[in-house]
């Protein structure tokens, strides 16, 4: 999913998690996810079901009101639309078309590229005027290297791991004595796990992907892979897939299990850290009744901006200094042609000094700390920590009490450190819901008195609801959020 929490000055969208209620309605993607849209200021909301992995209603345009009555007819057509968009085949025809395949000679094993899908000779024909290549055996090993990386921002962006950087977990995992290891949308993880194993040079690993593109169904057996939504906790495959992620979880022979999940950075962290914790409770229902105070081991890779918002969801997580690279992003990388420093970080509930990271790179150990730092995080002694989030050395602001980036200076007038070109004053409306400086709207008194039969009437008939920020008048062009930053600053130096 590539879907970002936001608001405008009108409208705020909030995720509902699921309480165990009524099923939502699914689309393509699995069961929905429930949203709320708020008005700043007022009493009044509503609920709607939107698609948990797409953004942009171009790529799923399933939306349905909370209170809606749907027809018979609408649902077996709903239905029909949601299996047209399934995989042409299932998990047990990809394993047999791929045994298939790994017995053709050479010369035989082609790859369409249009369709993305491994060809056996009896299809040949239909793909001729595709793009086809051949295939190796080194790259039916690498699938992530055959696959061309899906890349639509708005649903299912896919960045894959460098190789430094996922030799670096995979070093980290092993030294760490971890021998099962759950890959969550990481699928170059997996393929590493799985060459190293080929190398017979180290103890050997197990691993197990979930992923929502379904094209690696074509290269893993069935207990290597489960076609999985990470945003609803969604197993295309049904209870045969949710078998299979039971049987992987159970540590049995001191095979300790470890998960390590990419999610796409657009995605709300709200979901994730809520399908995160079924999977935890899982694999601590599997374990014996003597450790339930124990958590399942998690290495959760996100944007270093997001940590209030992870530890929110899984309190235990710790943000390490480690940069994350990724080989098709323009900026995650190391080189020249990239950032200098990667945004994206781990966050995980293992020891933070047992996590050690490489001298070489720029990393070095505080001792205060009891754990590694990028080589510019100074500790401070007055914040009594290693307060950099980003890369760069931060610098203490007295006024502040606190450590903050470079290139913010403190603003008398916001009280509070800023970017010196900042607009004074924004920032200080306070809760979105009832408007009071006091508070934010999580904390809000009121946050849930409207959610009882105080609905907004009802859009009209055929008009286009947007996830986000949306709008009421569908005829008039909304306008940037440039052009609405530009009028609010002319009307204040007015």
């Amino acid at each position: 999913m590539d879907v970002t929490e936001e608001h405008d000055d009108s409208f705020g969208i909030e995720v509902v998690l699921p309480d165990g209620g009524k099923p939502a309605p699914c689309c393509p993607h699995g069961p929905t996810l429930l949203f709320e849209k708020v008005a700043k200021g007022s009493k009044e909301g509503r609920r709607f079901y939107a698609c948990s992995a797409c953004r942009d209603r171009k790529d799923c345009s399933f939306f349905q009101w909370e209170d809606d009555k749907v027809s018979e007819a609408r649902l077996l057509a709903r239905e029909a639309d949601n299996k047209s968009k399934q995989p042409p085949f299932t998990q047990q025809e990809y394993c047999n078309r791929f045994r298939k395949f790994a017995s053709l000679p050479l010369d035989e094993k082609k790859f369409c590229q249009d369709c993305q899908v491994l060809l056996l000779p009896a299809e040949l024909s239909a793909h001729s005027a595709h793009r086809s290549t051949a295939v190796s055996a080194a790259q039916l090993r690498r699938p992530s290297v055959l696959l061309r990386p899906l890349d639509n921002k708005k649903s299912n962006a896919q960045y894959l791991f460098t190789d430094r950087s996922a030799h670096f977990l995979l070093d980290t995992l092993a030294a760490l004595g971890y021998r099962k290891v759950l890959c969550v949308g990481t699928p170059r993880l997996q393929e590493l796990i799985k060459l190293r194993n080929l190398e017979q040079k180290h103890e050997p690993m197990k691993s197990l992907l979930l992923d929502i593109d379904f094209r690696y169904a074509q290269f893993y057996s069935q207990d290597e892979f489960c076609h999985y939504n990470m945003f609803n906790n969604h197993f295309f495959g049904g209870e045969a897939s949710s078998a299979v992620l039971k049987a992987f979880l159970r540590e049995s022979d001191g095979e300790k299990v470890v998960m390590v999940a990419d999610p796409p950075f657009g995605g709300l962290v709200k979901p994730l850290a809520h399908s995160f914790s079924l999977i935890a409770q899982t694999w601590k229902t599997l374990k014996s009744s003597d450790s339930s105070d124990v958590e399942l081991p998690v290495m959760w890779i996100f944007p270093y901006f997001f940590e209030p918002r992870i530890q929110e969801g899984l309190p235990s997580l710790t943000m390490l200094d480690y940069q994350v690279d990724y080989d098709n992003h323009a900026l995650y990388k190391h080189g020249k042609t990239g950032r200098k420093q990667s945004p994206v970080r781990l966050f995980t509930n293992i020891s933070p000094r047992d996590v050690v990271l490489p001298k070489e790179e720029g990393y070095r150990f505080c001792s205060v700390c009891d754990r590694y730092v990028w080589s510019l995080n100074k500790h401070c002694a007055k914040c009594n920590l290693c307060p950099s989030k980003d890369g760069r050395e931060w610098k203490h602001c007295s006024t502040c009490g606190k450590c903050v980036k470079p290139s913010w200076k403190h603003c008398q007038s916001c009280g509070r450190c800023a970017l010196p070109d900042h607009p004074c004053g924004e920032g200080k409306e306070g809760c979105f819901n009832c408007g009071s400086l006091k508070h934010k709207r999580k904390s809000c008194p009121l946050k849930d008195s409207h959610r009882i039969n105080s609905f907004w009437p009802k859009a009209k008939k055929g008009g286009k609801i947007m996830l986000h920020r949306p709008s009421f008048k569908p005829k008039g062009k909304r306008k940037s959020g440039a052009a609405r930053r530009g009028k609010k600053s002319t009307a204040q130096s007015t």
